[in-house]
């Protein structure tokens, strides 16, 4: 994978030697995106000419006074509008230099291939002459850089992200399967929830990826709701650059379709595609993995005994089942096959992903509890009635509680399942985190009191979802949520290894599977996508094992999403670095050793600690040692 990151020359000078010709064509630009006009002939004489600092007479010895009291007058104020300030022919100087520093800072992402390369390059041109800083980074196969330029890069878009407005996404079928472009929305999604202004915006453009495109769990979550632009050919690239431009200038008028949220559609999507009934076949079409999988796949693998016990759990009055495990271990999957199960058994079913939430949603306990009953009875198609069940007199858990009592539950006798999914982003909000699981946990608790109530709550059952590593930031000490079933998510067995290479037409020997795992262990996403390449003919195992650990892998993006990750905690990084170097398993302060196995990245033996797999061993070993 290869980061290219180059900034336009524009930006190389200082403000006070800019030229004539760049500061007309900023102001010309700038003219034509806030009127729809160019300046005209005579009105860039005048302003080449007052930049030069000659008077009207030097600028227009025809008739300077025409050109004073008419074209500069109108020129000034019409530029007066464009800047939003006063300015005049004395001015000049000043007003441009304070707009160019006001411009909004550009953070353009695209995938290292073709068209999307060409297309990147024309926009960075475009935003770049028409006066807006740009940063642009490429993410791809086939880097050549060193480890220390890598990580420099990661630094530098750390800092980008930080400083930038408009978050530009070139998002082709490619771009889709990328980790870092994930890991890049991540962030975004942190900066836009802990600013003011809601920035930076994000502005997708799909390149050659039409609306029905299928795109992963994350990517769905992080885009739900947001415009986008489609590039299909090369005749599109001026109707999207124009786009772009009009954007950044402040136009509201940005999508050229629109990305309706269709929560019945998403739902029969992602959770209710029915089940094979008949076993998978032995080989099937490989499948690239993207996010959960789905119900009817050949390749989904049973987690056992979890599936078994979780199926069991679901079916008694008042159960919660709690699935944790880093990200990329099928979470999502598993918890749609429950839904799925309890759905056969005659329950209401509602899958809840907190990514569809907005930032204003996390505001209080009020606003919070108010959406999960909002969402909840739009997806059971009920009548809304929620304010007709909040009031002043009682707290916002009482209101909930009482919604659930009063209208939720009793409606039926049906048994309601939630399936609450990425519940991580309540853990990063403090101020409503213990209400919010303490609220669940006093439904959870009601159904087992025996009371008059007991047999309606009972008819409640939770799903609750999270990736382990929300605990990064977290203070362990102070555990989240303790109650109800947990699951933790493992690797897959050898045996559940070898039946899958079967299932990809690979017959592979003990000798074969063994070199495999020691490579990847039975890390699901990563097993997956290595059978992928290797029963298309487009990797073998030996390659494989020879590139995983580098930056031209097939896990770039997997490996550099966990770089990032410990270059924003230098005491894990550090931590970690000491594991890797160590001939034998390692004994490190149990928090740190709770984080890194939280983030998939060590095992534990008892109180010692050794790298997952070899391919963390061999990637991150030189990385943090010169780094860290």
């Amino acid at each position: 994978m290869n980061y290219q990151v180059e900034f336009p020359n524009c930006y190389s000078h200082k403000k006070e030697g800019m030229d004539y010709k760049d500061a007309l064509n900023f102001i010309d630009r700038l003219t034509y995106l806030k009127t729809g006009k160019h300046l005209n002939d005579l009105e860039r004489q005048v302003f080449v000419g007052s930049w030069q600092g000659r008077s009207y007479k030097e600028i227009y010895p025809q008739n300077p006074d025409y050109v004073e009291k008419y074209v500069g007058y109108k020129l000034w104020q019409k530029l007066s509008q464009v800047l939003g300030e006063k300015v005049s022919k004395k001015k000049i100087h000043g007003a441009i230099a304070r707009a160019k520093t006001q411009q909004p800072q550009v953070f353009l992402s695209y995938r290292n291939q073709e068209p999307d390369g060409s297309l990147a390059i024309q926009l960075e041109e475009a935003i770049a002459q028409a006066g807006y800083p740009v940063f642009r980074t490429g993410v791809g196969e086939g880097s050549s850089h060193s480890s220390g330029v890598a990580q420099a890069e990661l630094a530098q878009i750390d800092r980008q992200l930080a400083q930038c407005d408009y978050f530009i996404l070139l998002l082709s079928p490619q771009a889709a399967l990328s980790e870092m472009v994930i890991e890049e929305l991540r962030r975004v999604q942190e900066l836009r929830d802990e600013s003011q202004n809601a920035k930076p915006v994000v502005l997708p453009i799909r390149v050659n990826c039409p609306p029905h495109t299928p795109l992963n769990h994350d990517l769905r979550n992080y885009l739900q709701g947001i415009g986008y632009q489609e590039w299909n050919a090369p005749a599109d690239t001026p109707t999207v650059v124009q786009a772009v431009l009009q954007r950044l200038s402040g136009s509201e008028d940005w999508e050229t379709q629109a990305e309706e949220a269709n929560d019945v559609a998403e739902d029969i999507r992602t959770y209710q595609t029915p089940i094979n009934p008949l076993p998978p076949l032995p080989v099937a079409e490989p499948e690239l993995p993207k996010g959960q999988v789905r119900l009817a796949s050949a390749f989904y693998v049973e987690r056992v005994p979890d599936e078994a016990q979780c199926y069991q759990e679901i079916l008694k009055p008042g159960t919660l089942i709690r699935i944790k495990a880093p990200r990329q271990m099928g979470k999502t999957s598993l918890m749609a096959r429950i839904l799925y199960q309890a759905r056969e058994q005659g329950c209401r079913t509602v899958p809840l992903s907190f990514q569809h939430a907005d930032k204003s949603v996390f505001t209080n306990l009020n606003q919070l509890l108010q959406w999960l009953c909002a969402k909840i009875t739009r997806k059971l198609r009920l009548p809304h009635q929620v304010e007709a069940y909040w009031t002043d007199t009682f707290g916002s858990k009482d209101n909930c509680t009482a919604y659930f009592e009063d209208f939720l539950l009793s409606e039926t006798d049906a048994p309601l399942v939630l399936g609450l999914d990425e519940v991580d982003r309540v853990f990063q909000h403090p101020k409503i985190t213990d209400d919010f699981f303490a609220l669940l946990r006093a439904w959870y608790e009601e159904a087992g009191y025996g009371d008059s109530d007991s047999d309606l709550w009972a008819k409640l059952r939770l799903v609750v979802v999270h990736s382990t590593e929300v605990y990064i930031p977290l203070d362990i000490n102070q555990s989240p949520f303790n109650v109800g079933l947990p699951i933790e998510l493992s690797e897959f067995s050898r045996e559940q290894v070898t039946d899958l290479a079967q299932r990809h037409g690979l017959n592979w020997q003990t000798d074969q599977v063994e070199q495999f795992m020691t490579m990847v262990g039975g890390h699901p996403y990563l097993v997956r996508v290595a059978l992928y390449y290797i029963a298309r003919g487009e990797l073998t195992l030996e390659e494989l094992v020879e590139m995983a650990p580098t930056e031209a892998g097939i896990y770039g993006d997997h490996l550099r999403r966990h770089l990032w990750n410990l270059q924003q905690h230098p005491e894990l990084a550090t931590a970690f670095a000491q594991v890797l170097v160590a001939k034998e398993a390692v004994e490190l302060e149990s928090v740190l050793a709770f984080k890194l196995h939280s983030m998939g990245l060590v095992q534990l033996r008892g109180n010692a600690t050794v790298p997952r797999f070899e391919l963390y061993r061999q990637y991150f070993r030189d990385r943090l040692q010169k780094v860290f």
